[in-house]
């Protein structure tokens, strides 16, 4: 017959170093490095309570840029109380302009309790992996990061990636000199490419 002591013993000390196994498997893996994490070490991250900032840069010129040009400082808010009928969310502007190979300083303030973006796309990949600047700050939360822009007149999209967020009013484009034509479906700028039929 088995001593109930004994047994309650031997199970106690099973847990005991089942958990002290598991401590150290979390601690070791903490401080393991996660260059591979999301496959996103190439992207200059900088993460904190606040939000990101993702591939800022402030010295590394276009190539066709032979100086910076200037230095140009927005600030957009973004939220709820920023939405144009119809939709739930809103930039407090939805175009910027700025002087080819200006140094753009961006300030994001998040007015709503849900995490917003502020991404550009279409730069150059060279300088910019996946020809992309991307902001982020959590609710309530505001985040700044500084990019510089290329030589040539062009017209840049910016929108929020968080599901829907793009489609319910978080949209925009960035003018570089004289820009390139206006984007389609930017909220009080362009009608929508199809346009919603509700017969």
């Amino acid at each position: 017959m088995l001593n109930p002591r004994a047994s309650w013993r031997t199970l106690a000390l099973r847990i005991f170093l089942l958990s002290l196994a598991a401590h150290f498997a979390s601690v070791a893996f903490a401080q393991a490095p996660h260059h591979a994490h999301h496959d996103h070490d190439d992207h200059a991250m900088q993460m904190d309570a606040n939000g990101m900032v993702m591939n800022s840069n402030t010295e590394n010129l276009p190539q066709d840029c032979a100086s910076v040009s200037d230095d140009v400082s927005i600030d957009v808010q973004v939220g709820r109380e920023f939405a144009r009928t119809g939709l739930t969310y809103g930039f407090s502007a939805h175009v910027w302009r700025v002087p080819p190979c200006a140094r753009l300083r961006v300030t994001l303030r998040n007015l709503d309790e849900v995490r917003h973006q502020w991404m550009v796309h279409g730069l150059p990949k060279y300088l910019y992996p996946q020809g992309m600047f991307h902001l982020e700050a959590n609710g309530r939360r505001e985040v700044t990061g500084t990019f510089i822009v290329p030589s040539d007149d062009g017209t840049y999209l910016v929108h929020c990636d968080v599901s829907h967020h793009m489609e319910q009013g978080l949209k925009a484009q960035l003018l570089v000199g004289r820009g390139a034509g206006d984007l389609p479906s930017i909220p009080g700028v362009s009608a929508q490419r199809r346009p919603d039929s509700y017969e």
